[in-house]
């Protein structure tokens, strides 16, 4: 498709073909991700970086890819320290961003929030978080880190562990894998299984999965293990946050006896559901996985800006 001035909102928008050209283009930006080129295809660029929910990856790989390729940000940070707090709606916001940005970059609490937003602007939205509803920049760059740690995905055996219930990240990812010739395994407590709109969703489209909440058992013969944490912030009830924030730990222990030569893959941070033994595997891809997100979100900043 032709991104040039399109919203990026959800993973559920782009086909087979739009993903590997995405990563396509995202792979011609390595050098420059990596100082190794200078581009300066988005002077004159501004983007609005509107985080409204804390992050730190997300949040600096976009103003990093848009430095590095010549462009500048503008950068509002919590909605205490934004006239969202004084009752302005997001649609009159993104109405305001369009006169200062070319780019809008948006993460917050609720879901459907960054939809709202585009509604108002003219100029691209990026959704870089709803709630517990999309992530779709982060889909994309995972559907990246597999391609370059196995080389494929097509035929690969793919693990999501943790918080399924409430994970967007595994939610976003799950609508582009549909696309690919994957298995798919759940692995998590009861309480955070994956919901049922997903499992529906996979069922319609024929594509097989099975769920489980026997952990070695399922990452053995798995390619990639893609976990998660048990998200604090999206728990009424504490007492079962607590009950359920360890239920899934990866030690180096763990992997040897199941799967030493898995993929290990995570979008951070880490709260203890992944030891610090496990960093220095070969397979341990979650910090590789994390510096990707600038190739990544260079290559669809100068998409949906019409520059490549």
């Amino acid at each position: 498709m032709d991104f040039k001035g399109m919203d990026i909102l959800s993973t559920e928008q782009f086909s087979r073909g739009d993903i590997l050209h995405i990563c396509d283009v995202a792979k011609s930006f390595e050098p420059v991700a990596q100082k190794k080129e200078t581009s300066d295809i988005l002077k004159g660029c501004v983007m609005a970086s509107l985080f409204y929910e804390p992050s730190t990856r997300t949040r600096s790989s976009f103003e990093t890819a848009m430095a590095r390729l010549g462009g500048r940000t503008v950068t509002v940070i919590g909605e205490a320290d934004s006239s969202l707090s004084k009752g302005e709606t997001l649609y009159d916001t993104g109405k305001m961003m369009e006169a200062y940005a070319d780019v809008i970059v948006m993460r917050h609490k609720i879901v459907g929030s960054v939809a709202e937003m585009a509604l108002g602007a003219s100029v691209p939205v990026i959704n870089a978080g709803d709630g517990h509803g999309q992530h779709p920049t982060q889909a994309l760059l995972d559907i990246y880190t597999i391609l370059k740690e196995k080389g494929r995905i097509d035929g690969l055996k793919i693990v999501m562990a943790g918080d399924l219930k409430y994970g967007r990240t595994v939610h976003s990812l799950l609508l582009l894998l549909r696309h690919f010739d994957v298995k798919l395994v759940f692995a998590s407590p009861a309480a955070l299984k994956m919901p049922a709109e997903y499992e529906n969703f996979l069922r319609e489209k024929n594509i097989p999965f099975e769920v489980t909440e026997n952990f070695g058992e399922a990452i053995t013969g798995a390619d990639v293990l893609y976990t998660t944490r048990v998200q604090r912030e999206r728990f009424d009830d504490l007492e079962e946050y607590e009950r359920l924030k360890f239920a899934f730990v990866v030690t180096r222990a763990f992997l040897e006896e199941f799967n030493p030569d898995i993929t290990i893959m995570h979008p951070l941070p880490r709260v203890g559901e992944i030891s610090l033994d496990v960093d220095e595997l070969p397979g341990a891809a979650y910090f590789r996985q994390a510096a990707n997100g600038v190739p990544v979100r260079m290559a669809l900043l100068a998409m949906v800006m019409g520059k490549v």
